[in-house]
């Protein structure tokens, strides 16, 4: 953890990187891999190496203050400080390298030595050190500046793709909220009506009942937060609340029957995922039959999925390809919508006529529980 930690820091992943990457360079490219080659190096020849390994650093530590002053400028201005940069470091960095073989450590006495005991393999060995300094100083340079600039591109890349899913994310938050806080004003408004009717015909005793059953259910509304997920069991004893306010009016004409398997108990739902359904299901079906009806909640666990059934005996609706025709409803359009956004394709919401008469909602949603 400290370890991530410490590199997710920008600054030290740079002197990481840069220290690391140049003695990675100067000590396992240069020197170890010509002691390969020679299976001997010529004397003090690592502590050549470490010089100009040192210069590398300090130069290409200049190109890293040109490049972030030009960082705000316009791409060809980038492109060109690119270019003139490397190249100058480049060239910088072989006078450097030139100087210090041919004026201090080639003309050494213990150097000549050396060389007479190469032999033939002297002036190859010669060549080889020449031509590698000049390729090497140039690529090594132009080399360093691309992996900078791949690196930056990278970062600022990680940033907006992070930034992009946080909008992503708290865009995603506020849509859920506001598909679920649409339900709320709804019920209360259907509720308020019924209360008031019931203190134009004087039934105080059942508007104070409506009254305190609101307060409870209103209170346990506030108390979730509408992007919690909450047990079955849970949104059943939701329900249960909901249904007091309503039996103030339905009276016997109202009745619940459960089905819920045990297993099924435990599944986590978003919360109140199911009361804008019975609402929907009291106003369209039961409160438009004479004698009421039956509501009937149903919950399965099936191949990974949670299957739900709320249905009715109302008088039913026409449906066309699994929909009401112009329907206006909240209930049935924001629980398409919520389930939509947090489930995406994973789920299913159906609506089929209820034998003999009535309306049949089918939802399945993948099984998760608490235990997770």
């Amino acid at each position: 953890m400290k370890f991530r930690k410490l590199f997710s820091d920008q600054k030290t992943l740079f002197w990481v990187l840069h220290l690391g990457g140049w003695l990675a360079w100067g000590i396992i490219g240069k020197y170890g891999l010509t002691r390969a080659m020679l299976e001997d190096t010529a004397p003090n020849y690592f502590l050549y190496v470490m010089i100009i390994t040192v210069i590398a650093i300090v130069l290409s530590l200049g190109l890293r203050y040109l490049f972030r002053y030009l960082w705000s400028r316009p791409l060809w201005v980038q492109a060109m400080g690119f270019v003139l940069g490397s190249s100058a470091a480049g060239f910088l960095w072989l006078q450097a390298r030139s100087y210090l073989y041919v004026g201090w450590f080639e003309g050494t006495k213990d150097m000549h030595e050396w060389l007479e005991k190469l032999g033939n393999a002297a002036e190859l060995y010669q060549k080889v050190s020449y031509m590698e300094t000049y390729i090497s100083a140039w690529t090594m340079m132009l080399a360093w500046s691309i992996l900078y600039f791949f690196i930056k591109y990278y970062q600022i890349f990680q940033t907006v793709q992070k930034s992009a899913l946080k909008s992503a994310a708290m865009a995603h938050e506020a849509q859920l909220k506001m598909l679920r806080y649409q339900l709320n004003p709804h019920f209360l408004f259907n509720t308020l009506n019924a209360i008031s009717t019931l203190i134009l015909e004087r039934q105080t005793e059942s508007a104070n009942h409506m009254v305190t059953r609101l307060s409870s259910f209103l209170r346990y509304s506030l108390d979730n937060d509408p992007m919690q997920k909450i047990t079955l069991d849970q949104e059943i004893a939701a329900l249960k609340l909901y249904l007091d306010i309503e039996k103030v009016r339905f009276e016997e004409r109202l009745s619940l029957e459960l089905d819920i398997a045990e297993e099924a108990s435990q599944a986590v739902i978003p919360s109140l995922l199911l009361q804008p359904l019975v609402e929907n299901a009291i106003k369209y079906g039961i409160a438009r039959a004479e004698e009421g009806g039956k509501l009937r909640i149903a919950a399965r666990v099936f191949a990974g999925d949670l299957l739900l059934e709320l249905s009715d005996d109302g008088p039913g609706v026409e449906l066309v390809d699994g929909l009401i025709p112009q329907a206006n409803g909240v209930g049935l359009r924001n629980t398409r919508e919520r389930l939509l956004e947090l489930y995406g394709s994973q789920h299913s919401f159906r609506l089929s006529k209820t034998s003999p008469h009535g309306l049949t909602v089918n939802i399945r949603i993948p099984f998760e529980t608490t235990l997770k």
